[in-house]
């Protein structure tokens, strides 16, 4: 948190500086603002990261050519902070206006055009359209392939999203598969102790907790957080992120008090390290509220999931998946509470919302479907 202030300070006192000695106009002004979204996006403060992203494209609109390939760097820009908040659809027309100008402007097997097919495929892999999020990502690491080095990080970066589309689709074998090219290119490319490798070790830790395969699950993940160790200082969001994936695991393996201990190293880093409304502390909570639940806690629960959703409000659009999720888990355990008509209400909730954001196919509006005829059934 700390080095994001003091880039923000920088960023902003250059900006001061440039609006004085540059006409308003001025593509370096464009420049500052970009990095001050930048800034913003990282912090998990989107709205603000927008303002200064748009504000950055307007002076571009001004300043440059029309299919110039700094305005669709803007749109990639504006596209990734609205990914960042859940706005699919929005983030889909940012990315794709971007791409529109890189095939314009630059030539077909540009490694930006691989970036905007990339950002396209993210899109559609969080809105569940995994067929079209695939053909992003392939055509991606087909320009790849041409325009970059066998074992260009970029490439590993393909094969690991690859591997998350296989791994949301339940292919185990062949996200297994991508995640572990992704590894070996990582290796050949990267310092053993580079935090990417880390990120590898905790992708292959997904699969096989998803796999049910806890213990391989467990030793990739302790091999992630070890190298994060070594990489990264101690209070590090992405060794937050570790101790979080262990806690899931030991959730799974119903240790329940070995993932309460997890989840809460997790959030205790969280703390220090993230802006209070930051949508890691909403998964911290949601997680120990999970874990109570478990336990039959129901009050604990109750109050993480609330903290949950309280922060989730302030920093989500009102029609996120993730809200959906916060409505359901509250109404689970008002369910097991013996609340039932609290437990409908907020199912309800979530209902309406997932109807909202995904394809009607999507498994959470069935499984939410399910809870409610569950509790109509008690009522």
């Amino acid at each position: 948190m700390g080095e994001y202030s003091k880039a923000l300070s920088s960023y902003e006192r250059s900006l001061q500086i440039r609006t004085i000695a540059l006409p308003p106009n001025h593509p370096d002004l464009a420049a500052s603002y970009n990095n001050i979204g930048m800034v913003y996006d990282n912090m998990g403060e989107y709205l603000k990261a927008l303002s200064s992203y748009e504000r950055a494209l307007e002076i571009k609109k001004i300043a440059l050519p029309p299919n110039h390939p700094s305005l669709a760097t803007s749109y990639n820009n504006i596209g990734t902070v609205y990914n960042n908040m859940g706005e699919y659809s929005k983030a889909l027309s940012s990315y794709e206006r971007s791409l529109e100008i890189r095939k314009i402007a630059l030539p077909p097997n540009h490694p930006d055009l691989a970036q905007s097919y990339n950002n396209i495929g993210m899109v559609y892999d969080s809105m569940g359209e995994y067929s079209k999020a695939l053909s992003s990502y392939e055509r991606s690491l087909e320009i790849r392939k041409i325009a970059l080095p066998p074992n260009h990080p970029d490439l590993a970066a393909s094969y690991n999203n690859i591997g998350n589309v296989y791994d949301n689709i339940g292919e185990y074998s062949k996200a297994l598969s991508s995640y572990e090219r992704s590894l070996e290119i990582k290796k050949i490319a990267l310092p053993s102790n580079h935090p990417d490798l880390a990120s590898s070790y905790n992708n292959i830790g997904i699969v096989y907790n998803n796999m049910g395969e806890y213990s391989k699950a467990l030793s990739s993940y302790e091999r992630s957080l070890e190298i994060k160790k070594i990489a990264l200082s101690p209070k590090h969001p992405a060794m937050a992120a570790s101790y979080n994936n262990i806690g899931i695991v030991y959730n799974n393996m119903g240790e329940y008090l070995k993932a309460l201990s997890s989840y809460e190293r997790a959030i205790e880093i969280r703390k220090i390290a993230l802006p209070p409304n930051h949508p890691d502390l909403a998964q911290s909570y949601n997680n120990i509220g999970m874990v109570h639940d478990k336990m039959g806690e129901y009050s604990k629960a109750l109050s993480s999931y609330e903290r949950s959703l309280e922060i989730d409000k302030k920093l989500l659009p009102p029609n996120h998946p993730d809200l959906a999720s916060d409505y359901n888990n509250i109404g689970v355990v008002h369910n097991n509470m013996g609340e039932y008509s609290k437990a409908l209400t907020y199912y309800e909730k979530a209902e309406d919302i997932w109807k909202k954001s995904l394809p009607s196919n999507h498994p959470r509006i069935a499984l939410v479907k399910r809870n409610i005829d569950n509790v109509k059934k008690k009522m």
